[in-house]
């Protein structure tokens, strides 16, 4: 199920599960996963896109692995917060994972995660191969980490 708020992702996810982020992009997806008290997320790995069917079983095979409860997926809204072709493919990705595996969801606002990374990542002196080696699974922790601070702040 598709959430709409971290506060419903938080209330949907068994206590001492984990959450995984994903940063889905078209050649790659970064993944993250947090801690069982839902607090710090870190980076976990990249999965090289194929074919779908390929994609979800490589995700599927690690949520189980790692004993997660739900998912943060990055929604790369445009700048002015509108959809964009690649906002309604993620969507459609969302949707198709969880009418395999009904895990809750929740679509994050991701705009300029991944710039942000490699600005960081740049400004510690990584070279261009090692930020291309790790820039997915570092935005996706950025996404699921956002989420996460989300979940902690109290509601108003």
């Amino acid at each position: 199920m598709i959430l709409g708020n971290p506060a419903a992702l938080r209330a949907a996810v068994p206590p001492g599960a984990r959450l995984i982020g994903l940063d889905v992009g078209t050649k790659t997806i970064g993944l993250a996963l947090s801690d069982t008290r839902l607090v710090i997320a870190s980076p976990l790995d990249t999965i090289r896109r194929k074919r779908f069917r390929e994609d979800i079983a490589a995700l599927f095979a690690t949520i189980d692995a790692q004993g997660a409860g739900g998912l943060v997926i990055g929604l790369p809204l445009a700048l002015d917060g509108r959809d964009s072709p690649r906002t309604q493919s993620v969507r459609a990705f969302a949707r198709n994972l969880v009418a395999l595996r009904d895990l809750p969801a929740l679509l994050w606002d991701e705009r300029l995660s991944t710039a942000a990374v490699t600005r960081e990542m740049i400004a510690a002196d990584m070279t261009r191969k090692r930020r291309a080696e790790i820039v997915d699974k570092v935005a996706a922790a950025y996404i699921l980490q956002g989420c996460l601070d989300a979940m902690a702040r109290p509601a108003r």
